[in-house]
């Protein structure tokens, strides 16, 4: 598990289709951008912002849509 990418915001590279279809997200941790796998319960689209709050191990991650994103 990757605690240190818990809690920060990412950017979407590869569409995630959402479910157990994943995507790819890009992150700023420990001063570099780094590409996790990410999983979401909803479709999210490339270039939207979300927000990891689980880590996976592995690089995989769940993510929901940032919520100050929407308004």
């Amino acid at each position: 598990m990757d605690r240190e990418v818990v809690g920060k915001v990412g950017m979407v590279v590869t569409r995630i289709r959402g479910g157990d279809l994943p995507g790819e997200v890009r992150v700023t941790v420990r001063g570099a951008h780094e590409t996790f796998i990410a999983y979401s319960d909803t479709p999210v689209e490339r270039h939207e912002t979300v927000l990891v709050f689980h880590s996976r191990g592995n690089r995989a991650v769940d993510v929901e849509p940032a919520p100050w994103a929407a308004l």
